[in-house]
């Protein structure tokens, strides 16, 4: 089954799903591996990764190029976090053919303007998108898009702007008139209130998607009888590592030896595991003369 028919089926089941945030090929594969169906290509997490601020500071070609390793890494479908789409209807719809081009199953982008602001800093002083401008930016996406199963989700911030209910509920329906195939419905709250008003006056129009990064505390089951399709974790696996890195470097750098941390940490085997090291041996028995390997083959 291709990617995006993978995604599309993960976003209209009928049972809760669940998407885990990624940053680059290394974590694609590892968030494969656990059993997922679908990462989240998070762009706070990815511009974290660079060393540059949620802030489009990153280009979104840089962005593509980070994608394309994931993509190649692993084999289920990846929803990029799309920002505001990296400009107008223009940038927007250019993204989704390339996108399809590096096989992502679909993208999301939030009624805010560009350059984005990350919505957890000073959200209620971001502007939102005047909805006209932001339904034409979906149109022109849709229009685009060559695989009918591609996936364009938009992502309502009313909530994070404080514009209320009235004004969430207004965009979302706009949108979904536009011809968006999902709404992410975000809040900055600790509790699910804002997430429970909308989803009962929502009424299931079209399929929901949240991001519980702030009312984490909220029991996976609440999402499930609000009827929300599916749950994206959407930055612990870079927050994890950063974790990791800070432990790690710390006592390396207070103990000026490795013996202390050998053990704590994955072993080179299994970087070169996740790199697939193995096909490449089997590749080179196959296509390179008798007797000679990669390292042989470039002296």
């Amino acid at each position: 089954m291709e990617k995006t028919s993978k995604l599309k089926n993960l976003i209209y089941s009928s049972s809760l799903d669940f998407l885990m945030e990624a940053h680059n090929g290394l974590a694609a594969k590892i968030v494969e591996e656990t059993g997922f169906k679908g990462i989240w290509a998070s762009g706070l997490s990815i511009s974290a990764a660079m060393g540059v601020r949620d802030n489009n500071e990153a280009s979104w070609t840089q962005v593509l190029d980070v994608l394309e390793f994931m993509s190649d890494a692993t084999s289920i479908p990846i929803l990029l976090d799309g920002d505001t789409g990296y400009g107008n209807f223009n940038n927007a719809r250019r993204l989704v053919k390339k996108l399809e081009q590096r096989n992502i199953a679909g993208v999301c982008i939030e009624d805010k303007l560009f350059p984005k602001t990350n919505s957890f800093i000073a959200g209620d002083k971001q502007p939102l998108a005047d909805i006209d401008e932001f339904c034409g930016k979906i149109k022109a996406m849709k229009d685009t898009q060559c695989d009918e199963n591609f996936m364009v989700i938009s992502r309502v911030e009313a909530f994070i702007t404080g514009w209320g209910l009235k004004e969430a509920l207004r965009r979302a329906e706009a949108y979904r008139k536009a011809g968006t195939d999902a709404i992410l419905i975000h809040s900055k709250r600790t509790d699910i209130a804002e997430i429970e008003s909308f989803m009962k006056e929502w009424a299931g129009r079209l399929p929901i998607v949240i991001v519980p990064t702030k009312y984490y505390a909220t029991p996976t089951e609440k999402f499930r009888q609000l009827g929300a399709n599916v749950v994206i974790w959407a930055n612990h696996n870079l927050r994890s590592s950063i974790i990791a890195m800070q432990k790690i470097s710390r006592q390396i750098f207070n103990e000026q030896t490795l013996s202390g941390v050998e053990s704590t940490i994955a072993t080179i085997n299994e970087v070169f595991r996740l790199q697939d090291a193995a096909e490449l041996k089997e590749a080179e028995k196959r296509y390179l003369p008798q007797g000679k390997d990669s390292d042989a083959a470039y002296d």
